[in-house]
């Protein structure tokens, strides 16, 4: 029992009674090393108490006095129990068991930490093992994606040669009046279908038009697809220009004005049978609208050859080589009844041989070249398209911006920028704050040749 800060032995009057060194006591302080028999053949009790004992027993003055006592305590019991003895220490018999306890307890947790470590080892490699097989699985999904991004790109521009060829054909048929020859161009059509049957389910694999895509996005690849672009190749800026452009047709009323006065007139069936009429994409009716705005009697700015009139503002000269005859007020920015450019369905008829001759250029059935060469002139744009290399997939208009954009007038950006974000509006008009559907919706429902059959994303 603790007396006075010290403990103390006490026998209670037992039969048997305590001994200490052969001698019978009632009473005695313990000490480190003291050893008691109980009876006088009883057996004996070893007592160790460390030097430290009594301060247990103490009260603290205070808690931080506290803790410092319980720091140098438990320090001194590190220092006792688990240090390593020295070679000629001798030892209680409870000092010797708490060290081997201790010994045994470190083993078993060194086992244990090994045990553990070779297990996170071996998670470590499987885990290892299993990324290396997913970024090879990965890798291998990329490069099957990048081949057949290639085989599709193949595809694409074998249709865009075909488109060339049968134009090419068609014409030179037509200038001869040989329409037995359209059968050769028919078989010329067979085989392009069955390409671009081919791209589509390519497109469909590499998700171009993915669902979670916005709507605005997939009609602006639309569009550059029904003008002979390749959506695989068409570059992030190309897309926000469009967008900057659709806001500028947002911003004003010309669109829907534009629009409501091309119904009223029947512009918009009278201009699509037209293009329909060549194969050539209906969405040039957008063309005429930013010529013109569908005035038929407009006259725009005097050039060096002379003014353009008409809504599909031809120049005397261009106007004469499509068979329209010029009146007597041609030098005047005025209409003219007698200048066949003022009258809507033969300057109609001339703009769309003009368009359809064309795409049978160098301008590879790109309708985004072929509104360039429209506003610029072919003998301007033509030339810098032949610069590029022969590779149809070489010569876009992407490839032309990208090569001679300081060469290209701001006025023939802007006209080509406008007419592609006016088409994309006009796919779907209230998705662009328009209180109205699709014009060419109420155009006739021809079957078109190739450069306008692209599906609907």
């Amino acid at each position: 029992m603790p007396e006075n800060s010290n403990w103390r032995i006490r026998d209670l009057n037992s039969a048997n009674g305590l001994f200490l060194k052969g001698v019978r006591f009632d009473s005695a302080p313990i000490v480190s090393g003291m050893r008691v028999r109980l009876g006088i053949e009883g057996p004996e009790l070893l007592f160790e108490l460390p030097p430290e004992t009594t301060s247990l027993l103490a009260q603290p003055s205070s808690r931080a006095d506290s803790v410092t006592d319980e720091q140098e305590i438990v320090s001194k019991y590190a220092e006792r129990y688990f240090r390593d003895p020295k070679e000629d220490e001798v030892m209680g018999e409870h000092t010797m068991y708490v060290r081997r306890a201790f010994a045994q307890v470190q083993s078993t947790q060194k086992r244990s930490l090994r045990r553990q470590k070779w297990i996170l080892l071996s998670v470590i490699i499987l885990l290892i093992s299993a990324g290396a097989a997913v970024s090879f699985y990965a890798y291998r999904l990329h490069q099957e994606a990048l081949q057949q991004r290639a085989i599709a790109r193949s595809l694409f521009y074998a249709m865009k040669s075909l488109d060339v060829e049968i134009n090419e054909a068609e014409q030179l048929d037509r200038a001869a009046g040989n329409l037995n020859g359209l059968k050769s161009v028919q078989s010329y059509q067979a085989h392009r279908t069955e390409i671009q049957a081919n791209y589509d389910r390519f497109l469909t694999t590499l998700h171009i038009y993915d669902p979670n895509q916005t709507e605005q996005h997939r009609l602006i690849l639309r569009i550059a697809r029904v003008f002979g672009e390749c959506e695989l190749d068409m570059p992030p800026d190309f897309e926000q220009e469009v967008l900057k452009y659709i806001k500028y047709w947002q911003s004003s009323g010309r669109f829907a004005r534009d629009i409501q006065l091309a119904r009223e007139k029947g512009y918009t069936h009278k201009i699509s049978q037209a293009l329909l009429d060549r194969g050539l994409p209906v969405q040039f009716f957008y063309l005429a609208m930013q010529e013109s705005d569908f005035d038929p009697y407009i006259s725009g700015p005097i050039t060096r050859k002379g003014y353009a009139k008409g809504m599909w503002q031809f120049i005397p000269e261009t106007a004469v080589h499509y068979g329209l005859r010029i009146g007597p007020l041609a030098d005047l920015p005025r209409p003219d009844p007698a200048d066949e450019r003022d009258q809507v369905d033969k300057a109609t008829d001339a703009a769309t041989r003009y368009l359809d001759v064309l795409y049978s250029t160098d301008a590879q059935a790109s309708g985004l070249l072929i509104m360039a060469c429209y506003n610029w002139g072919e003998n301007q744009v033509l030339p810098l398209v032949r610069s590029m290399p022969p590779n149809p997939g070489q010569r876009n208009f992407w490839r032309l911006l990208s090569e001679h954009r300081s060469q290209i007038p701001p006025e023939t950006y802007n006209y080509v920028f406008y007419i592609t974000a006016a088409a994309v509006i006009g796919e779907n008009p209230r998705l662009f704050g328009f209180n109205f559907d699709n014009p060419l919706d109420e155009s006739p429902q021809a079957a078109p040749s190739s450069p306008s059959a692209v599906p609907h994303p």
